[in-house]
């Protein structure tokens, strides 16, 4: 059977490859640019876990690819070694080596010389995880309970303010982790991650609006007062439905100014449930830490009058098909996607068990806060307060 040939991809193309993969294409879209399978563009980027690699510069005192294959061409015309450094202007011995170390006279190829010259001139600078294995400690700890590696980073600079050796960029992590070839962080700890991808995708990836439903009477959250929108004083909450298997639920609910968790086990996404969970929910908390609550459009708050009429916390209620309004509740939702993946029934969680995977996201340092946690923030709110 013959075997079909399949050519490679050029300097040029690997380059529109990874600019591609940066905007965020999918395997297959950036396959169909090419002519190409999906599969081909995975194994472009899979080695190197996703993370574009950096452009390599060949040094000026290097044999070029075009001094090579005058080199092959002078071994075919039977000059000598010295002759041919003659005409190429370079040293006898250097073109001597490169003759020697590539196959000699009878076996050198000015393409697998140049190829094999890169491989060799590879001598990569061992990372900072590697070498201090006090600091490997403690970024793998601090990924075991959950951590994104920005907050890891962030809280490093932040505990040692003057001592380089104890930090470590988010960068640096993310290399570690996806690109194997390192050795520095187990591979198993990629589940720790809040996206389980095996490499690393672009921001740009995967984004996507989000509709849920429509609401009777809604108060407009363009009617929020101002000093909502700030975040400068405390008390206003973002609220959803974190949805799993056989129709479970769980209500989230993040605070704006300290960007504080809390969470309540929900019987299903009736108002009447819903309601019911959202008030005991607001009866444990301060009056002066509970004075609005920003919802999307799902039905489920259908009864929104009753929750301001019980807990006299007013209801304002995001434009339709627009998450990015409750800003920091959706990004807490991806966040519990760690600990609550996609298709399990969360009927199974007790309230208990909700409190404390609260605890732990209130206890993880947060970049938008110089990396306090929302735990420090919230209880210097209930200090005050009191």
């Amino acid at each position: 059977m013959e075997q079909r040939f399949r050519r490679g991809f050029t300097t040029a193309e690997k380059t529109e490859l990874w600019d591609r993969w940066q905007r965020g294409e999918s395997l297959k879209g950036i396959g169909r640019a090419f002519g190409k399978p999906s599969s081909s563009i995975y194994f472009q980027v899979a080695p190197h876990g996703g993370i574009r690699p950096a452009a390599r510069h060949r040094s000026r005192l290097a044999l070029a690819l075009s001094e090579r294959e005058e080199i092959s061409r002078g071994i075919t015309a039977h000059q000598s070694a010295r002759s041919i450094a003659k005409m190429l202007g370079r040293s006898p011995s250097t073109v001597s080596r490169e003759i020697s170390r590539n196959g000699g006279y009878d076996r050198y190829r000015a393409a697998l010389a140049d190829d094999q010259a890169w491989a060799r001139a590879r001598r990569p600078k061992r990372c900072k995880l590697a070498t201090n294995p006090g600091l490997r400690q403690a970024v793998t700890s601090k990924l075991r309970l959950n951590w994104a590696p920005e907050q890891i980073a962030g809280w490093l600079k932040r505990a040692h303010p003057e001592d380089e050796n104890c930090q470590v960029s988010h960068e640096t992590i993310y290399r570690s982790l996806f690109v194997q070839a390192r050795g520095v962080l187990k591979k198993e700890l990629l589940c720790h991650l809040r996206s389980k991808r095996t490499i690393r995708r672009s921001k740009q990836a995967g984004l996507h609006g989000d509709g849920r439903g429509q609401i009777k009477d809604p108060v407009s959250i363009r009617q929020r007062p101002a000093a909502v929108e700030d975040r400068a004083v405390p008390g206003h909450w973002e609220g959803d439905l974190l949805s799993g298997s056989k129709n479970s639920y769980i209500a989230t609910l993040v605070e704006r100014h300290t960007r504080y968790v809390m969470l309540a086990k929900v019987a299903n996404k009736d108002t009447q449930s819903v309601v019911s969970a959202l008030i005991k929910q607001a009866r444990k908390l301060p009056t002066e830490l509970y004075k609005s609550l920003t919802w999307d459009r799902g039905k489920e708050l259908t009864d929104h009058r009753r929750f301001t009429l019980t807990t006299n916390i007013d209801v304002y209620f995001c434009d339709p098909q627009s998450p990015w309004q409750r800003g920091s509740n959706e990004n807490t939702n991806g966040l519990l996607r760690q600990y609550f993946p996609k298709g399990t029934d969360l009927s199974v969680h007790s309230q208990a068990h909700l409190n404390k995977v609260a605890r732990q996201l209130n206890e993880r340092p947060r970049k938008t806060m110089q990396f306090e946690t929302p735990a420090e923030r919230f209880n210097a709110c209930v200090a005050s307060t009191g």
